[in-house]
């Protein structure tokens, strides 16, 4: 384990080092300012390359509020209006959703409705003129159901439609921190490989057969399959609901610049209730899930996260290339100073 701990965070580095993942990094920035940033293990299989403190691994959706972001900040442009249909910026998409319903994960499209192979993440337009055709499984604003692998192509298109830029362009232009979608062969050669903590991963994160889960995430097929989502395919593409590649600091940056206002808040009530995927009570901001402790921010898949505690002014991230559960980040949080 290497990098910096502040005073009054000791136990936050002991909370890390409890359980090292063979690969993962967590930053903690207070006001800005860094108090935590470690990093621990090696970014390959294989543990011939050490993790670094630029390396990147694929967070899953812990980058969904990131393509949201791209969103709101068009609305704070007035180029967007949230409450405008869809279909206002995307002529032929028949869903009759608001913008504000996709980034509450309420438009009722939380499923690819045309089955496709591994081979469609790297085609956005196929993607996105399945999306345009289908019809929502209920009424738009009635029901919540986070959007796994929908959300990037709906939200990246409408970008794209108003903007100009793609999606993964309009992130690294306006964004500007170290993560991104589409990567270039420099960033693919400091990305870490994922691997499941046990055989059985994929199928404890399948969802029961024919639920809303096991759909959301199953189609197109390959998105947890680890000869998919290690490949040049996976990292190339554009698929801002699952592929951000991150490392800690970069997330975190990112809910510190929402902390001080750089960028616009997100962490605003859009809809209270059961949200069908996730399968618990869930309060949905503008692409941010909003905790009864008042922290707000996205878990992804496997175990990474980044979320802001504005009480303690703690902007924290925790990214990890071992796919699991959320142990590490709870021992984490637990170990915060209070």
């Amino acid at each position: 384990m290497d990098g910096l701990i502040a005073p009054g965070f000791e136990a936050v580095g002991e909370a890390f080092a409890t359980d090292p993942r063979g690969g993962s990094a967590l930053t903690i920035l207070r006001a800005g300012e860094p108090v935590v940033e470690l990093v621990e293990g090696w970014r390959d299989a294989a543990r011939t390359e050490p993790w670094k403190t630029d390396t990147l691994v694929n967070v899953y959706s812990t980058g969904k509020p990131v393509i949201a972001m791209t969103v709101v900040l068009l609305a704070g442009r007035g180029v967007i209006d949230l409450d405008a249909p869809m279909a206002t910026y995307w002529p032929g998409f028949r869903t009759p959703a608001s913008v504000r319903q996709v980034l509450s994960h309420t438009s009722g499209l939380a499923s690819f409705p045309v089955p496709r192979p591994a081979s469609a993440f790297a085609d956005w337009d196929l993607l996105c003129a399945d999306l345009a055709a289908a019809e929502p499984e209920w009424a738009p604003g009635t029901v919540a159901a986070e959007h796994a692998l929908t959300y990037g192509h709906l939200l990246g298109e409408l970008v794209r439609r108003v903007d100009g830029r793609t999606p993964a362009r309009f992130v690294a232009d306006e964004l500007g921190f170290d993560f991104g979608f589409a990567l270039s062969d420099a960033d693919i050669a400091r990305c870490a490989e994922l691997e499941f903590d046990r055989p059985d991963w994929p199928e404890r994160n399948a969802g029961e057969p024919g639920s809303v889960k096991s759909r959301a995430i199953s189609n197109p097929a390959g998105a947890r399959d680890l000869a998919v989502v290690n490949s040049d395919l996976w990292r190339r593409a554009s698929i801002p609901a699952v592929n951000l590649h991150a490392g800690a600091t970069g997330v975190a940056r990112f809910y510190a610049a929402i902390l001080d206002g750089s960028l616009p808040a997100v962490a605003v009530p859009q809809f209270v209730g059961p949200d069908l995927f996730i399968g618990e009570e869930t309060t949905w901001g503008l692409g941010v899930q909003i905790e009864p402790d008042g922290t707000w921010g996205h878990g992804g898949l496997g175990g990474s996260a980044g979320y802001a505690d504005p009480a303690r002014n703690l902007a924290i991230a925790y990214v990890t290339r071992r796919l699991g559960d959320f142990a590490a980040l709870d021992r984490i949080d637990a170990a915060l100073p209070r």
